[in-house]
């Protein structure tokens, strides 16, 4: 359906990737993997046609329709969300409305042998012909579904794009990716702002209504899901898998396995004959040979390992005091904004060295719990914090509040104590900043970079009770798996929000859900909860 042939892209003398080929079929869900850097998002971006190659071209008939998903876009502000949502039918509705102005014409026209009219017939019969060819579909009913699947209400419909944030902007355009029905969609980290609830429901659509998909996520449960095929982006080539990410870690394993094999075959066939030629050059009898060998090595094609990044590096929280038996306790309490009520009565205790997950669609209240129990905002009831608590708080603008004029280093520095003073470097690396980064000014950050630099110095504070506010949002795998690890052996009380059950597993023991202005308590896990309301949740959204 789609070729990719001999791509390649450089840029200030660097190749990023070259002679890089695949296809792309009908039906395919692709996952594009490699390392921050390796070029995924530049190559997603030319198959989109948003950014043109060095070399090479994407090929496809000219009919398909490609539809792309950036990390960061803007919607439009001068039109409802039901509006903007419904531009995805806009080819559509102007189809209706072209052959309702050429039917006019003819109603009011009388001059039915000239050329004009015919033109006109000829134009209504082609229009026509495309119009009732399409599927009979209740263009707002779909939009509906669509737009609640992604978290929103009925009475969001009518409010403006320009009263939500970018997250959920991001889930309008979504919206009119999917409703568009494109013959690939191409998705760049599309889970960082949306719900666990509204994931589900986009793994489904993606599996069960899409055509080819292909997709760059660091939420290795939701690419394990909704994938069949991994294309890996590393050291300037690619390599395709007809397998998921879990089963393309285990195949990519036995592949570096077969190259380190072959790398030291060829290493000691070099040094063989490297070693005859040393001896024998400048024998007359040999000189042949010498020189048949010479021109062998230099057009030896030396073969390379991919690279992979064994560091061992494990985090553990420094100790801190210890706290009493509940370092959280609510009891009937009630937030109320103006006449919307977040939560009422909710009343619950976590004790010390639990591990628990807030989980509820986004704006039922779970930022607004952790704000009570921080005393940050006013409420009704009571909620206090239990003796000789520590908070540790990431919260989803936590970059905000680092230092502009420090560096990267310096900012690590100032929190690190004892020998974990000695890993800065390695600590700073596996957290995305390697080389130059560590001498960068705050100043001059991503806004993604701030987010991980504050998550690091976050790590090295000395808490017995951790509240994490979707903490993986710009986390790599491997950042994520040295958090998760550092959690895991974390023996303080953690307070959980996210979105990303891989992460989730293992490390919340206790569910509380925020719904319909309630906190129910579920003395399960995150998998057992989210197993138990899936089908629940699937029906809930009507699909």
């Amino acid at each position: 359906m789609i070729t990719v042939d001999n791509l390649a892209v450089e840029f200030s003398g660097t190749t990023l990737f070259s002679d890089v080929n695949f296809v792309i079929n009908p039906n395919d869900k692709i996952a594009l993997m490699g390392k921050n850097g390796a070029g995924k998002s530049t190559m997603m971006k030319i198959v989109a046609g948003a950014q043109s190659p060095t070399r090479g071209k994407i090929s496809h008939p000219k009919e398909t329709v490609i539809a792309y998903l950036p990390q960061h876009l803007l919607t439009q502000d001068n039109c409802t969300v039901f509006e903007e949502a419904s531009k995805a039918f806009a080819h559509v509705f102007k189809m209706k409305s072209q052959m309702d102005e050429y039917n006019k014409a003819l109603e009011t026209r009388t001059d039915y042998e000239s050329d004009e009219y015919m033109s006109i017939i000829e134009k209504v019969s082609e229009l026509g012909e495309l119009y009732y060819a399409l599927e009979d579909v209740n263009y707002d009913a779909e939009v509906e579904k669509a737009l609640k699947g992604l978290g929103f209400k009925q009475e969001d419909f009518t409010r403006l794009t320009n009263e939500f944030s970018g997250g959920w902007r991001m889930r309008i355009e979504l919206a009119k990716i999917l409703l568009q029905k494109p013959d690939l969609i191409l998705l760049d980290e599309p889970t960082n702002h949306i719900d666990i609830e509204s994931v589900i429901w986009l793994e489904d659509f993606l599996v069960n209504k899409a055509n080819a998909v292909m997709v760059i996520s660091h939420d290795r449960a939701f690419i394990d899901n909704i994938t069949n095929r991994t294309i890996e982006v590393t050291m300037g080539r690619i390599y395709d898998y007809k397998a998921n990410y879990s089963h393309y870690l285990q195949l990519r394993e036995e592949r570096r396995v077969h190259q380190v094999k072959a790398y030291q075959e060829q290493q000691k066939f070099i040094a063989d004959n490297q070693q005859f030629i040393d001896r024998f050059k400048g024998t007359f009898s040999k000189t042949n040979q010498v020189t048949s060998r010479e021109r062998m090595l230099e057009k030896l094609q030396i073969i390379e390992i991919d690279e992979v990044d064994n560091a061992a590096l494990k985090l553990k929280f420094p100790s801190a005091q210890r706290s009493g038996d509940y370092p959280v306790m609510v009891e009937d309490l009630t937030k109320s904004y103006g006449d919307l009520t977040v939560f009422k009565n909710a009343s619950f205790s976590i004790a010390r060295g639990e591990k628990v997950s807030f989980v509820g669609r986004n704006g039922e209240g779970k930022s607004t719990m952790i704000k009570s129990i921080l005393g940050e905002i006013e409420v009704e009831g009571k909620c206090n914090l239990g003796h000789n608590v520590q908070v540790g708080y990431f919260a989803q603008n936590q970059a905000a509040l680092l230092d502009t004029e420090l560096t990267v280093f310096q900012t690590v520095d100032l929190v690190a104590k004892g020998d974990v003073r000695t890993q800065i470097k390695n600590i700073l690396g596996r957290f995305m900043f390697k080389g130059d980064d560590i001498e960068k000014k705050v100043s001059v950050l991503s806004g993604g970079e701030k987010t991980r630099l504050a998550m690091v110095k976050l790590l090295l504070e000395p808490v017995n009770l951790l509240i994490l506010d979707e903490p993986t949002n710009h986390l790599d795998l491997k950042s994520k798996d040295v958090l998760k690890e550092a959690l895991q052996s974390f023996d303080g009380t953690l307070i959980l929000v996210s979105h990303d059950r891989d992460f989730l597993q293992g490390l919340s023991q206790k569910v509380f859900e925020f719904k319909d202005q309630r906190v129910i308590e579920h003395f399960e896990t995150i998998d057992a909860f989210l197993e138990r309301n899936r089908i629940k949740s699937i029906k809930e959204m009507n699909l």
